[in-house]
């Protein structure tokens, strides 16, 4: 399975627009969605069942039996997370969950073993199966397993049809845990950049992740005519740096209006959705030139 992954630097890009749009010009029967914080892709992919749901447990969490607990005050002195605190109403000590990363201190110190580390449900993983197999999940607020959920994601679009030839993974925007975990294994990003300041920096920083992992990238630009003059100079950077250049997507109110009303680009007839029809072709047959190049 050949794993196109399509990302951009930061939020805001259109990175979600053109990954649905790529789904419907493949006519994908795997794709996923690794924005596990703000997943949306099934906003625009529509559904017509309900998933399959699963509790994803990221890392422990500590729980003290209050009956063994002497309040000693050796865990809530020994936790550098500042998760235990004494109940304001019952005087006795309690975890709060949302501060506790379950690495286990408070166990190691506690001389009457009153506490414990218990699995817990970070966040759920959903698979549809309809006319293809679609993977997203979402984390439960204030998790910090976002990456491990990532990694989850990807293993159960494989699991679920190891024997399809491409899948189309929607990342998160920046370079934290998530997007580090989406592009382990993939054979190509696309980076979806903006011709903004901040969008080639952000540009320029994802292409330097993705090198970390000797990843293939490809560009594109997105609203391209919003600045030519920086249009033009991320098309310098890619060529000056060897990165292949997938094409330019104009700004378009109506793929606006598209998008609200739960459409890809590709479903109206748009000059933004003709130009994606363009830029796919081209990611596709640099995806392929780089697989016979290896």
């Amino acid at each position: 399975m050949k794993q196109l992954l399509i990302l951009s630097g930061k939020g805001g890009t259109g990175k979600t627009t053109v990954a649905s749009a790529f789904i419907k010009l493949a006519n994908a029967k795997d794709y996923a969605d690794c924005d596990v914080d703000a997943p949306n892709l099934h906003l625009i992919m529509q559904q017509s069942s309900e998933p399959k749901k699963t509790d994803y447990y990221g890392l422990p969490k500590a729980e003290i039996n209050t009956d063994l607990c002497l309040q000693c005050d050796m865990c809530r002195d020994n936790c550098r997370f500042d998760a235990i605190k004494i109940d304001s109403v019952s005087n006795e000590y309690k975890v709060d969950k949302f501060a506790c990363e379950g690495c286990g201190v408070c166990q190691t110190v506690c001389k009457t073993n009153a506490i414990f580390l218990v699995p817990d449900i970070a966040g759920e993983l959903m698979l549809y199966k309809n006319n293809a197999v679609f993977s997203t999940a979402q984390l439960k607020i204030g998790n910090g397993t976002s990456g491990m959920l990532v990694t989850e994601v990807k293993k159960q679009v494989k699991a679920a049809s190891p024997y399809s030839e491409l899948a189309i993974i929607d990342g998160s925007p920046g370079i934290g845990c998530p997007v580090i975990a989406s592009i382990s294994g993939v054979d190509m990003v696309l980076i979806v950049a903006e011709p903004s300041i901040s969008g080639i920096s952000d540009m320029e920083r994802i292409i330097k992740t993705a090198s970390k992992f000797q990843t293939k990238v490809a560009v594109c630009i997105n609203k391209y005519d919003t600045n030519i003059e920086n249009t033009a100079k991320i098309e310098l950077f890619c060529r000056s740096c060897n990165i292949p250049f997938a094409g330019e997507i104009p700004f378009d109110s109506n793929a606006v209006k598209a998008i609200n009303n739960g459409q890809s680009i590709v479903d109206i007839d748009c000059a933004a959705g003709n130009a994606t029809k363009k830029v796919y072709n081209e990611t596709i047959k640099i995806l392929n030139f780089m697989e016979e190049a290896i």
